[in-house]
């Protein structure tokens, strides 16, 4: 049987690492900047989720093999760079990957300790975005959950909703895979068709 669930989860480590090691090298970063930023947006998200529902020491301190997957995913990406363009494009695809990916991961976790739907999709918005916020911040810009034209959290909060819904009739598996593919497809979406969250004004 498939585990969907380890797949989901290390196909989210490498979309987030590929990310955050794009983001690093677009900065002109050294080849040590890049392996950090790979792995802050790789795990950032996740650190925090452990930590506030008291799972430690947090996960990627307990299994050596998520390391290994972001150190061997940077690596790649910084030795065939060239073949992946364009740079912009190939960055916010693993980015829109990378959300839909963690934000499930989130869910189920929260689903996992008991917490009711409502916190379990918060636990996945944090899990999503929260890797991608600490690299922004590293690289001195804004980050794109703070962006009034950026369809980012929300893009999660509905995945997250649906998934709970679709629940109660479909099989779990398949419910995850169509959470992820909604998450990545508001994201892409969003961007193309410029949808953005109404600006309120002091």
């Amino acid at each position: 049987m498939v585990n969907i669930s380890a797949i989901i989860e290390i196909s989210g480590t490498v979309a987030f690492a590929i990310s955050g090691a794009f983001s690093a090298m677009q900065k002109r970063l050294d080849v040590f900047g890049v392996l950090i930023m790979g792995f802050v947006t790789a795990i950032g998200g996740g650190t925090i989720r452990d930590v506030l529902i008291g799972d430690t020491p947090v996960a990627w301190m307990r299994d050596f093999q998520t390391p290994l997957i972001i150190l061997g995913t940077v690596v790649a990406t910084i030795l065939f760079k060239k073949y992946i363009k364009p740079l912009k494009v190939t960055l916010f695809l693993f980015d829109a990957l990378g959300l839909g990916l963690f934000t499930v991961i989130g869910i189920q976790k929260g689903i996992n300790v008991g917490l009711n739907p409502g916190i379990c999709v918060a636990l996945g918005t944090i899990t999503g975005c929260f890797g991608g916020v600490v690299r922004d911040i590293l690289l001195n810009e804004i980050p794109l959950l703070f962006h009034k034209k950026e369809i980012y959290a929300t893009a999660c909060i509905i995945g997250g909703a649906i998934y709970f819904l679709l629940l109660e009739i479909l099989d779990a598996n398949v419910v995850k895979v169509i959470a992820v593919t909604l998450i990545c497809g508001i994201r892409i979406i969003s961007v193309k068709r410029n949808w953005s969250l109404p600006q309120i004004d002091a």
